[in-house]
């Protein structure tokens, strides 16, 4: 499986989970107000319902059998209740070991050998047309990444899945970053 055939494995089983109107807690209905670990269950569990190997761990978040080990962050700008959410950009940002953002995350997956593949993912939600723009944040992360962190960072991939059911969390955008070795980039790049 290519990162490619994953992210978009992820987002078609996210959209298909929004789909159902599910409810997690007091919140409205789809997936947007799921908390990461609780969305990660669920879809490691639609994952291995579809014929896939897919568990989860404390680290990584998720393993697609011994091919690979993803770590998960939510991007959600904006609460359930319309309002803009506290230190929402976090999640990605904190260049710092053992911090719980993507960049701590993927320090530690780098030190992991017990997968042929490993990769950062994000979760994001926004509005449709967007409110705000997610760019300047994924755009921070990787240079931050690779710049300060020298996170060997894979390009970008991303699925977008729309029409979601929750009123602001409208738009699903799965995107993910393969951490590659030194043979890998030059393929990469």
């Amino acid at each position: 499986m290519q990162i490619l055939e994953l992210v978009r494995a992820v987002a078609d089983t996210l959209k298909e989970f929004d789909a159902e109107r599910p409810v997690h807690k007091a919140f409205q209905p789809g997936i947007g107000p799921f908390g990461e670990p609780q969305l990660i269950k669920k879809l490691s569990l639609r994952l291995s319902s579809q014929g896939l190997d897919a568990r989860t761990h404390r680290t990584p978040d998720l393993a697609v059998g011994s091919k690979w080990a993803v770590e998960f962050k939510i991007v959600r700008p904006y609460g359930d209740d319309g309002k803009i959410a506290e230190s929402w950009s976090q999640n990605l940002l904190h260049p710092y070991d053992g911090n719980t953002s993507l960049i701590g995350d993927a320090l530690k997956l780098m030190g992991r050998t017990d997968y042929r593949h490993s990769c950062l993912f994000a979760i994001c939600y926004e509005h449709e047309p967007p409110r705000i723009d997610l760019e300047p944040l994924l755009s921070s992360f990787e240079l931050i990444a690779r710049a300060v962190k020298q996170i060997p960072l894979g390009q970008r991939t991303e699925e977008r899945r729309g029409m979601l059911v929750h009123p602001e969390h409208q738009t699903l955008r799965c995107i993910a970053w393969q951490l590659v070795d030194a043979a890998q980039k030059s393929q990469h790049d």
